[in-house]
């Protein structure tokens, strides 16, 4: 079909030029697959830039601890030592700390990854200011203290220091020395130049555990590096799989707008399709029976009934054809009332009656008795079951038999069952019969081919009715096709209405 310029095309007809809207999305999907697969993802500048955001909130979470730390050696150095060495180097100490926290607070949230590297080298030169007021405490002496009591008061303040500071700062690398480094190179300074035990002691503890905290903090560091790596790989893995549901999202929705598209065609091209047949099938039957005089050619007389015959079949393909769209198109309307479910099975038997004699079947009736009326569409269900009769009487072979039952389900509805012993369906072939324009080995084989839309159309009326449709077939055992209405169908019966009842009431109450 083509469409003249500006014209614009049926939306429900699948407009493969939108394609190309799924490139970014499937530029996407590569790009993160190889980032996964060469693991690249912890590495980044995105990952550099969440490393620098987590230190400053580290800092900003631990900013009252440091403080505290510093004021509690200038006030044991006071109450127990009686000296205000430490007085000059606490008011600084708190400024440089004050300061440090004032950087992490101005940390922007929506660091870029650009600026990330910028605003590490800010924190480790205030790492660096920091370890230089911790050198500063450990050159501070006291002429005036007895004993090794400073010498233990400054090695345990610079040792809690340095634990605080591997703890809070190990998400930079670098931070631990940077920081205390210089303490403890002052330390060894002071223990080469005064050889005492006390000094020598002090620096060897403070070696020891600056090793010891570098190590733990880089074991730290790698571990949540670990856990960014795990987390950027699942966040990933996410969009990924988003991406991928939606770009099924959509080719699912193509496909209903195509197949909408289909049967809103079919159901609408109903009249243009049956009107020529109508016409080839009149004209044919006129010529056949010599309405206008007798065909003299034998021969001719054969074609006419060809093209009669091939007519009729045709109109039928066509009419389940569009029976079927207007059920997807949503064009299927009901038209219920009330009806017997074993009258309408009755009248179904009696038109496939002639057929099933011309093989020597056998059709059997089992039938409830005093079944009340069912609610529903009287033409659909029809069409149901001389479906399922026709299907029996083309399948079961001659002198076979056919038995039909209509009665209550277990769950309070009722069905209709049609049982033949044909050759059967055998059972990884159901699947494919009941699809549309499904046919099976053996109905392919037989003489007598059909549509395939008998039991699609059987289903999807049943649906309409919110029944149920079994097939149950043995190979060389026969079929047995089970139609379901539900519960809710069956108009239940309700006992005539007394209407002398309220008249003899009040002469009753008249009378008292």
């Amino acid at each position: 079909m083509d469409f003249a310029p500006g014209q614009p095309a049926d939306k429900n007809i699948v407009d493969r030029s939108r394609a190309s809207a799924n490139a970014p999305l499937t530029r996407a999907i590569r790009a993160t697959r190889e980032k996964l697969q060469t693991g690249t993802l912890a590495s980044g500048p995105q990952f550099r830039r969440e490393m620098t955001l987590l230190h400053a909130n580290a800092l900003l979470q631990n900013a009252a601890a440091a403080p505290l730390l510093v004021i509690l050696a200038g006030a044991l150095s006071v109450y127990f030592l009686h000296t205000l060495n430490l007085v000059a180097w606490v008011i600084v100490t708190l400024v440089v700390y004050a300061g440090v926290t004032l950087v992490a607070r101005r940390t922007p949230h929506d660091l870029s990854a650009a600026d990330s590297s910028r605003w590490r080298r800010r924190f480790l030169a205030a790492h660096i200011v920091v370890g230089l007021c911790w050198t500063w405490f450990a050159v501070i002496g006291c002429a005036d203290c007895d004993g090794p009591a400073f010498l233990l008061l400054k090695g345990l303040m610079l040792l809690v220091a340095l634990a605080m500071t591997a703890m809070s700062s190990f998400t930079i690398r670098g931070a631990v020395p940077l920081a205390f480094t210089p303490p403890v190179a002052a330390l060894a300074v002071e223990a080469a130049l005064t050889r005492g035990p006390y000094e020598i002691g002090i620096f060897a503890v403070m070696a020891g555990a600056l090793g010891f905290f570098e190590f733990v903090a880089g074991r730290m560091h790698d571990s949540h590096v670990k856990l960014l790596s795990f987390q950027s790989e699942k966040d990933s893995l996410i969009a990924e799989l988003e991406v991928a549901n939606s770009l099924s999202d959509e080719a699912r929705r193509r496909a209903e707008e195509a197949n909408l598209a289909k049967s809103r065609f079919l159901a609408s091209m109903s009249h243009e399709l049956r009107t020529p047949l109508n016409a080839i099938l009149g004209f044919s039957q006129v010529m056949k029976d010599g309405v206008l005089g007798p065909m003299e050619n034998d021969t001719y007389r054969d074609y006419v009934g060809d093209i009669h015959r091939s007519g009729a079949h045709l109109l039928d393909l066509i009419n389940e054809i569009l029976d079927l769209s207007r059920i997807e198109a949503g064009r299927y309307e009901l038209q219920e009332e009330a009806i017997e479910l074993r009258e309408l099975a009755e009248d179904c038997i009696g038109m496939v009656q002639l057929r099933a004699r011309a093989k020597d079947i056998t059709i059997t009736s089992r039938f409830e008795q005093k079944l009340p009326a069912v609610w529903v569409d009287e033409r659909a269900l029809r069409q149901v079951v001389l479906n399922l009769l026709s299907n029996a009487v083309k399948f079961t072979p001659q002198n076979g038999s056919i038995e039909v039952k209509v009665g209550w389900t277990a769950g309070g509805g009722q069905y209709v069952s049609i049982k033949d012993n044909g050759p059967g369906i055998p059972e990884e072939e159901i699947p494919l019969v009941l699809s549309a324009f499904g046919q099976g080995a053996i109905a392919i084989k037989s003489a007598e081919q059909g549509t395939g839309l008998g039991l699609p159309i059987v289903q999807a009326v049943l649906d309409k009715h919110d029944g149920e449709f079994v097939l149950r077939s043995k190979l060389r055992r026969g079929t047995e096709a089970i139609a379901i209405l539900p519960p809710r169908r069956v108009l239940e019966s309700v006992a005539p209405i007394d209407q002398e009842a309220p008249r003899r009431k009040v002469r009753a109450n008249a009378g008292s």
